[in-house]
């Protein structure tokens, strides 16, 4: 279907892809993973020919056509929501627009009649005089209502083109799909749409995500970027990553006889297999756990940040208690009538439609944002570590790391260097890496900063805006894990799925008229019919 043959990608000195051969094969959904800058997104756009390689050729059979997530929300702002839809096919709206320009000349003639003959057979055949009933289906399906269907693409907001745009990339049953982070600006059930719609697409599909419920739930392969190569592993996400920590273990167990470690292999995969089965997203195109096998499971050369939460004490009963709490922006009410009383071992997911609503939420308890309406109180044996949305006032100062650290530290031990550089190591900015200035560091390292500075808090409640955004897999999946560990209080708001059904197991949500309180997980929540009615109330 689509190959690849002897690619090469270098920066200057850097080498990304050396000799690269692969190939993507029909009806697979291969995830694309790899360590920041490893190359996921250029390997992509090499793929989908924005980028030429050094050497190599990418091919695609004959006939066969590919399909991109379109990344510039701005590109198609001067055409209709439909027409962009349907601009998704480009042979299709080729020949419709050359059919359009024939019929709108003033002297259209016989030979022009000859031509129009010959269109209309080809549209046919493309299934043409239904691609507009089929892209307005598509776009209720991703909740653009018909109303909106004839506006300009730039009189839609940021999350609403989002879906157009993903409605253009899936529109006409494209051979390869190719999408880089589709989930970003999606809300919770424009994702579980596409997660169902991914799941039973029947041609290839290519994605990179750091979203690892999306990727378990669409996956049949993971695609490791890697020492300049790819790797193709049969499974999901979550396969490969539990496949490869067992596998590191093992190689670190120098005295395990090899049959046992082949039969504690065999008995992963057993377990996987059978909980991929009984999962809802077992369907018709799961045919991976046919096809899992010993020789797929190798060690990963990943590095993960020792991300450890600890209390400097522990917290008494009583944590925070909030009463008829409220917010307005721009004149438009985030929430009113809040009542919450939070109990010791509660982690909350905080949720709202509205994102703007469990940023304020959060800014108001931290005391850096006044309340429309309503208190808080906080127990006095608490103590919090906030981190926000956006961390922009942390890195304002021209210092090293190790310095902008050590104004956190608490004790003469943790302010020495040889401290905070180790500190520093385990949260993977090793050797001069801690030295560099905190003014130049990339989104994910600033936020691996954050963390650094949330753990030398040692605080017993933490609330954590969009932890996720800007973060590898890999830090990812060590933070989470470290939460599910942490002994004290939670307030997380993240569009990761995962995350939040693991962490969580108390949901708040913030509406404009009032709050829904519930103690259960997050896919509880989610799938609760009595409650999806009470939140269609509450936003009304």
């Amino acid at each position: 279907m689509l190959s690849v043959s002897n690619l090469s990608v270098q920066f200057g000195k850097r080498v990304l892809f050396d000799e690269v051969n692969t190939s993507f094969n029909h009806g697979n959904c291969y995830g694309i993973i790899g360590a920041n800058g490893a190359g996921k997104s250029t390997f992509l756009k090499v793929l989908t020919g924005v980028m030429e390689p050094n050497s190599g050729n990418v091919h695609l059979d004959s006939g066969k056509r590919m399909s991109v997530l379109q990344q510039d929300h701005f590109a198609c702002d001067d055409f209709p929501v439909l027409e962009t839809v349907i601009r998704g096919n480009k042979p299709l709206y080729a020949i419709k627009k050359e059919m359009d320009d024939l019929y709108a000349k003033p002297d259209f003639s016989d030979v022009d009649s000859d031509r129009v003959g010959e269109l209309q057979i080809k549209y046919e055949e493309m299934n043409g005089w239904n691609a507009e009933s089929d892209a307005a289906a598509m776009l209720s399906n991703l909740d653009i209502s018909e109303a909106q269907h004839y506006t300009l693409m730039k009189d839609l907001d940021g999350k609403q083109k989002v879906r157009v745009l993903l409605a253009q990339a899936l529109f006409g049953n494209p051979d390869v799909l190719i999408m880089d982070e589709p989930t970003n600006d999606l809300d919770y059930e424009t994702i579980q749409w596409l997660e169902n719609f991914l799941a039973n697409y029947d041609n290839t599909v290519i994605v990179v995500s750091h979203d690892r419920h999306f990727l378990d739930a669409v996956c049949t392969h993971i695609s490791d970027v890697d020492f300049g190569k790819i790797n193709h592993y049969s499974g999901n996400y979550t396969f490969w990553y539990e496949s490869s920590q067992l596998a590191a273990k093992q190689r670190a167990q120098q005295n395990k006889k090899s049959e046992e470690k082949k039969k504690e292999l065999e008995e992963f995969i057993a377990r996987f297999s059978a909980n991929v089965a009984k999962s809802k997203q077992a369907t018709s195109r799961k045919k991976m756990i046919d096809k899992l096998n010993i020789e797929d499971i190798r060690p990963s050369s990943r590095r993960y940040p020792a991300i450890i939460f600890e209390q400097e004490r522990e917290a008494g009963d009583q944590i925070l208690n909030i009463e008829n709490l409220a917010a307005e922006a721009d004149g438009k009410v985030l929430f009113s009538a809040i009542d919450i009383n939070l109990a010791k071992n509660d982690k909350v997911v905080v949720y709202s439609k509205d994102a703007r609503a469990a940023t304020a939420f959060y800014e108001i308890l931290k005391g850096n944002q006044q309340a429309t309406a309503g208190s808080f109180q906080w127990g006095v044996t608490t103590n919090q570590s906030y981190l926000p949305l956006d961390n922009a006032s942390y890195f304002e100062e021209e210092e090293s790391l190790v310095d902008w650290l050590r104004q956190y530290a608490k004790t003469d031990e943790e302010r020495e260097e040889v401290f905070l550089r180790g500190f520093l190591g385990k949260m993977l900015f090793s050797g001069d890496e801690a030295l560099k200035s905190a003014k130049v560091l990339s989104g994910g390292e600033k936020v691996r900063c954050m963390l650094s500075r949330m753990m030398m808090v040692r605080a017993n409640v933490l609330m954590l805006d969009e932890p996720t955004n800007h973060l590898d897999l890999e830090s990812i999946t060590a933070f989470n894990n470290s939460l599910i560990k942490f002994k004290g209080t939670v307030l997380l708001t993240t569009h990761d799925h995962a995350f939040a059904q693991s962490v969580g197991n108390r949901v708040v949500e913030l509406t404009p008229k009032g709050v829904i309180d519930r103690h259960m997980t997050f896919d509880e929540y989610m799938a609760d019919p009595k409650i999806k009615e009470l939140r269609n109330k509450m936003y009304a």
